[in-house]
This record gives structure tokens, sequence and C-alpha cells, in this order.
């Protein structure tokens, strides 16, 4: 009796050494003896129990921050860039044998790579350029990953903090830039009003009573202010007149 108790002890103890359990998003790397024998899974996995060794792998897409760290442009400003970074495991197999932490030589990797790229762009290029730094930045470290079975999908720049005097140079160089475009579409604004008066002026000089007209116009806008006080000119009285003989003449002719 005693002895089947010891077997079926040995038995429950084996079941969990021989029988594993490998997700859909996982891979399971066999060990024979110390030899890579091979990937398994998804599903159930049968192994020799103290012979077969498994380790899992997830393939599923990791988030990984990459820490702010101070770096000097091209143009020699301090600045300071956080990152994010995200990778995932294409060959399992390659992920276990060629490294040892695959996050942390990811992580180490990263944060060279974005230092070393980021110091060959001057400040301007690396607030007007962030999608093609990122670009390259993601394919240099893809570079260096991919013989440990890692592909790389993206790198972000998400943060860059600036000094001081340096946001306030920046500030004040855009509140510049902001008072010559006004300024500039002042001026505009000018000349095309000075065209569209000159060729009112044309059209004035051929037509006296046009003038005229205009004038009554003015003044009807005037009164309209509840003003007390009228000045007409002597001459706009005399060309008053002559309109009005004119418009007598052509009168008398029909």
């Amino acid at each position: 009796m005693g002895f089947f108790i010891v077997i079926i002890v040995i038995i429950l103890v084996m079941i969990p050494m021989a029988i594993r359990i490998v997700q859909e998003y996982d891979r399971g790397v066999v060990f024979f003896l110390g030899r890579c024998t091979g990937i398994r899974g998804p599903g159930l996995i049968p192994l020799i129990p103290f012979f077969e060794r498994m380790v899992q792998v997830s393939l599923r897409t990791v988030t990984m921050e990459i820490p702010s760290q101070k770096i000097i442009t091209k143009d020699n400003v301090s600045i300071d860039i956080a990152a994010v970074a995200y990778y995932h495991i294409v060959d399992p197999k390659k992920s276990v044998l060629a490294i040892e932490n695959i996050y942390e030589a990811v992580n180490q990797i990263s944060q060279t790579t974005v230092r070393n790229v980021v110091g060959q762009f001057v400040l301007d290029q690396l607030l007007s350029k962030t999608a093609d730094i990122n670009t390259q930045i993601k394919n240099v470290i893809d570079l260096h990953t991919e013989p440990w079975g890692v592909q790389v999908t993206a790198v972000e720049i998400k943060d860059i903090t600036l000094p001081d005097n340096m946001q306030r140079a920046m500030a004040k160089e855009a509140e510049a830039e902001r008072e010559r475009r006004a300024k500039i579409v002042a001026a505009e604004g000018e000349f095309q009003a000075a065209v569209k008066l000159g060729e009112a002026a044309d059209i004035i000089s051929k037509h006296p009573v046009a003038l005229q007209l205009r004038t009554l116009q003015t003044m009807s806008e005037i009164s309209t202010e509840k003003n007390s006080t009228i000045i007409f000119p002597a001459q706009f009285m005399n060309t008053v007149s002559d309109a009005i003989k004119t418009l007598r003449a052509d009168s008398s002719v029909r």
C-alpha cells in the first residue's frame, strides 16, 4: 500500500514537469540535455521530465520607456529627451540563445542610439523633423537587435525639454516672426488699397459728375452720425451747378 502511495506522489510531482501549456501569444524553446531542439507551441506541450527544459518567450509587442537623458545637439544646445520604443520578438530561438536579458539589452542600445542620432542634428531640425529622426533611430536600433531575433516597430520622441534661456529666446523669435508677418500683411493691404484708389481716380477723372456723387454719398454718411454742422466746399457748389446745367442740357436734347 505504501508503495502505491509513493508511485502516486511521484506521478503527481512529475505531471507539472512533463506537461506545459503555452499560450497563443507565447512560444516555448525546448532544450534536451542542454541542447536546443526547437520551438513548440502554442497549446499542450509534453516534455520528458529531468531531460527536457522549456523556456517560454512572449511574442507580444513590448512598450519600453527610454528614460530622459541629457543630449548636446550639433549646435551645442543642451536638452533633455525622453522617448518610447515598441518592439516584439520574431525569432524566439535567437532571443534565448543570442542574448541573456533581451529587455535590458534593447533598452541600453536604445538609449545609446537616441543620444548618438539626436547629437547629429541642430535644434531647429530636431523640432521640425521629429518624424524623420524617429525613423532614423528606429532603423539603427533595429539593425542592432536583428541578430537577437527582435524587430523594432516604432520609436517616438515624446518629450523635449529645453533650457529656460533657450525657451525665452525662441519665444522672442516667434514674436518677432509674427510681427514681421503682420507688417507684411498690412503693407500688402495698403498696396492693394492704393491700386484700387488709383483705378477709382482714373475713372472719376473721366466722369467729373461721379466725384460729386461720391461727395454727396459721403455727406449722407456723415449726416447719419447726427452731426449738426456740415461744411460745403465752394468748389463743390460750383461743380453742383455745372452738374445741374449738364442735366438740363441732356433733358433739352431729349
